[in-house]
């Protein structure tokens, strides 16, 4: 059963318009009895021109008939045209698409297009929170976020490190290692946004950290990757 002590953290919410609570750093209730009687230690909860010389006629004899003097074009060779870019590259980049970002600063704009002339749908105040970019133009790129919301941002906003977001209406175990059989290192609460460290091609675990903690988390959990997507230290 699990004990009432909390430890709050402050909550920020994803988006100015929503209502959705921030996570939430609880010490695991099970983990505090136990840490009562000296067992172990509790697990915390973490919600870009020239003319030659004339010729002279000879004295004798018929004229010479005349030369024609047909000027051959100078032929410029052209170059060849860049090959076109595959329709999975961006234009502007040159990085694949799509792919994932990570939101620079705590407070980042999504407009209805790409320029500052087009209203402002949301203000995202979630720092690392992680959205899929899907097109480029000049310096903006349309993004989708978890909830499937669709706009532009400026690439200026967005960070090339790779995050995630924690999913669902239940807690998540982060586990020692990649098994759910591993020790709870902590329990992480829907909205929690923490950085991947590894994802192994084809594995459903990665590695990944949330403040202070690092462990092991199921893709299934969380959303900022593709299914079976490998993503380096």
């Amino acid at each position: 059963m699990l004990a009432a002590a909390t430890l709050p953290v402050a909550a920020t919410p994803v988006r100015a318009q929503t209502n959705d609570p921030a996570p939430y750093l609880h010490t695991h209730p099970a983990q505090l009895a136990r840490h009562a009687e000296g067992k172990k230690k509790p697990v915390p909860v973490i919600a870009a021109h020239h003319a030659g010389k004339p010729r002279r006629a000879p004295r004798l004899g018929t004229p010479p008939a005349p030369k024609l003097v047909v000027p051959v074009a100078r032929q410029v060779p052209k170059k060849p045209a860049p090959p076109p870019l595959p329709p999975d590259v961006g234009p502007n980049s040159g990085l694949k698409l799509p792919r994932y970002a990570a939101l620079k600063s705590d407070e980042v704009n999504m407009r209805s297009g790409p320029g500052e002339r087009y209203p402002v749908l949301w203000t995202y105040q979630r720092r690392d929170l992680p959205v899929k970019i899907e097109h480029e133009f000049d310096i903006w790129r349309q993004v989708e976020d978890m909830d499937g919301i669709k706009g532009w941002m400026q690439e200026g906003f967005l960070a090339g490190h790779r995050s995630f977001v924690t999913t669902g209406s239940e807690n998540h175990v982060l586990r020692s290692d990649p098994a759910d059989t591993a020790d709870p290192v902590a329990v992480l609460k829907p909205g929690v946004v923490g950085r991947i460290r590894i994802c192994e091609a084809g594995k459903d675990w990665c590695q990944v950290q949330v403040q202070d903690y690092r462990g092991w988390l199921k893709r299934s959990d969380f959303w900022g990757t593709d299914p079976g997507e490998a993503i380096g230290p």
